[in-house]
């Protein structure tokens, strides 16, 4: 009889994880476009219960591209573009194995529908691959990480243009050629299956180009599927051994009760979460989605290749993990999705803490698909306080950290393939989903406020030596 796991494999990788688009800044060097993350903005104090990635018209974008008078936070990041040594060498420090980030695709084609790649961008990648080699960590690089170039959103119609899947291959096997021999492990589109509430900063679609919007996410989506077929054939035609991965944001839902109603409410809500990786780790379209398409009204073309991309599929499965949310029959048929679970605790932007959910999307994943898994995102946002003598402490996000390893190592246990571990944001950055500073995740303090303001040190906090521990132990010593 096999014996169960005592705890991590020996060549576990405990990493963290950033997004150009949060972390770089330097919107506008050596050649760089504007992305769709560079437009989401404040003006005035954040409100922490407003969403910024919203649904966006033409009209907003050009304005936005224009404008001298908004705060667009996102576009100075933290200056990683010219901070990114000393960074690697603190999250060496930090004792990570890997270190996951996306590679800008507007510093590499600016309008996105170039001829040839801008040789600047691909420079910057050059010197942050190999310095992350250097600082003794594995690369595990992102394509599409909401940084597609803003000109595809008007001179097209983002992923909605069935342009868009040349134009991204063309992006993924320049990257590809320049550093397949550097990078196994590759995530093609980071959180694909946001597109509800993320859906113009992840497809880049405006509201008023299309007639039908949600008909219009799901045609995107599509052609990312193609696309992502394609550059995985492409990829191992390089190289049979690059380990390219497919990300959900999140995973299914709890139902509500236990009236049969809810639970099979709960049945359908979740199966249109299973359809993204369904279909990038199965390489077809699952019958559940077209009964959905049919009784929503929604309509995606297939054009002739495309159910051949497909069979293209991941060699991993990788999600993001933060919350869970409950689901019933009456938001189901309300079409308001979803929501917070008031039983489990919160931080202050009402995202709930659920460790034990953890384990139990990692068993429920690796059960319906038998791939290996790693957790390309996990952490918790708080308002930190730095003190007069420069320390930071943190242990709220030491008893996170520490409940969600403890139940990373039970899944374990259950048998579950799981390969490694991404803390998000590591090294503060700014928020995806509010563009705020002060939303932080990292285990080092970087001294910058909402409007770019600030000394920019990085400091350590109490997390990064209870962390620093942690990995030098394999997830042993927790304590």
């Amino acid at each position: 009889m096999k014996n169960i796991p005592a705890g991590f494999p020996a060549d576990f990788l405990w990493g963290g994880a950033i997004a150009a688009n949060q972390a770089e800044g330097a919107y506008d060097v050596d050649g760089k476009g504007l992305s769709v993350a560079d437009i989401n903005e404040f003006t005035d104090k954040v409100a922490l219960d407003k969403k910024y990635n919203l649904e966006l018209t033409t009209d907003y974008v050009k304005e936005a591209m224009q404008s001298e008078d908004r705060v667009f936070p996102k576009r100075w990041g933290i200056d990683f573009y010219h901070t990114y040594r000393e960074d690697l060498k603190l999250l060496s420090e930090l004792g990570l194995k890997t270190f996951r980030t996306s590679i800008n695709w507007t510093r590499i084609f600016p309008n996105g529908d170039e001829a040839e790649p801008n040789e600047e961008g691909l420079k910057f990648y050059d010197n942050l691959i190999d310095e992350i080699i250097a600082n003794g960590m594995e690369p595990m690089i992102t394509l599409s990480h909401y940084e597609m170039p803003l000109h595809l959103t008007l001179a097209y119609k983002g992923w909605y243009s069935r342009e868009m899947i040349d134009f991204f291959v063309r992006f993924s096997q320049v990257i590809l050629d320049r550093y397949h021999h550097k990078v196994k492990y590759w995530i093609i589109v980071n959180q694909i299956n946001l597109i509800v509430h993320e859906s113009f900063n992840h497809l880049g679609i405006a509201e008023d180009v299309v007639d039908d919007l949600t008909s219009a996410k799901y045609q995107g989506v599509h052609h990312e599927f193609v696309a992502c077929g394609l550059v995985t054939k492409y990829a191992k035609s390089l190289d049979s051994d690059l380990q390219i991965g497919m990300m959900l944001c999140g995973g299914p839902a709890y139902p509500a009760t236990c009236k049969p109603e809810d639970v099979f409410a709960t049945v359908r809500n979740n199966q249109m979460e299973y359809f993204f990786s369904d279909v990038l780790l199965r390489g077809y379209y699952p019958g559940y989605a077209f009964r959905y398409f049919h009784d929503n009204g929604i309509t995606v073309e297939f054009a002739e290749g495309d159910e051949e991309a497909l069979k293209h599929t991941a060699d991993f499965m990788s999600f993001s993990y933060y919350y869970t949310r409950i689901v019933d029959e009456e938001s189901m048929k309300n079409k308001t999705g979803p929501y917070r679970n008031t039983e489990l605790p919160a931080n202050p932007w009402g995202w709930t803490i659920d460790p034990i959910g953890l384990r139990t999307f990692l068993n429920l994943f690796y059960d319906r698909y038998q791939c290996p898994i790693y957790i390309t995102e996990n952490g918790i946002g708080y308002h930190d306080q730095l003190e007069d003598d420069d320390t930071i402490h943190d242990p709220y996000r030491v008893d996170y950290y520490r409940a969600h390893i403890e139940q990373m190592k039970e899944a374990i246990k259950d048998g579950v393939d799981l390969r490694g571990y991404y803390a998000w944001g590591p090294i503060d950055i700014v928020s995806c989903s509010s563009s705020e500073m002060s939303k932080r995740y990292g285990f080092i303090y970087v001294d910058q406020d909402d409007y770019g303001k600030g000394s920019q040190k990085r400091l350590r906090k109490d997390s990064f030596y209870w962390m620093q521990k942690v990995i030098a132990t394999n997830g042993e010593d927790l304590d």
